[in-house]
């Protein structure tokens, strides 16, 4: 049974930082890639970054060198340092299995507010 968990969100001012996670069942997490969604009021759900059972991660345009995806195998989680955020960078953020579509199973997510 899938379960995927996040937290971690909360209101910081522009330039500030969080760090979101993920616990993830292990039947998702173990054998496939994982990535980071975020979806802002009235947008589209996008992908933010991924990493594969490897560690190695991808990053969007409008996030990198600013996040950073880690995952840890034991236990399963996925994390993301987030710095220097900015007020477009407020959304819902979600963990999934990378690629995920609507039509699969999704958390709850974890909100991220940046705001003066």
């Amino acid at each position: 049974q899938v379960q995927l968990v996040e937290s971690g969100g909360g209101l910081v001012q522009p330039g500030g930082s969080l760090r979101l996670s993920c616990a993830a069942s292990g039947s998702i997490f173990s054998t496939q890639p994982m990535g980071w969604y975020r979806q802002a009021p009235g947008k589209r759900r996008e992908w933010v970054a991924f990493i594969t059972t490897g560690g190695s991660a991808t990053y969007a345009d409008s996030v990198k060198g600013r996040f950073t995806s880690s995952r840890d195998n034991a236990p399963n989680t996925l994390y993301l340092q987030m710095n220097n955020l900015k007020p477009e960078d407020t959304a819902v953020y979600y963990c999934n299995k990378v690629p995920a579509t609507l039509a699969d199973y999704w958390g709850q997510g974890t909100q991220v507010t940046v705001s003066s």
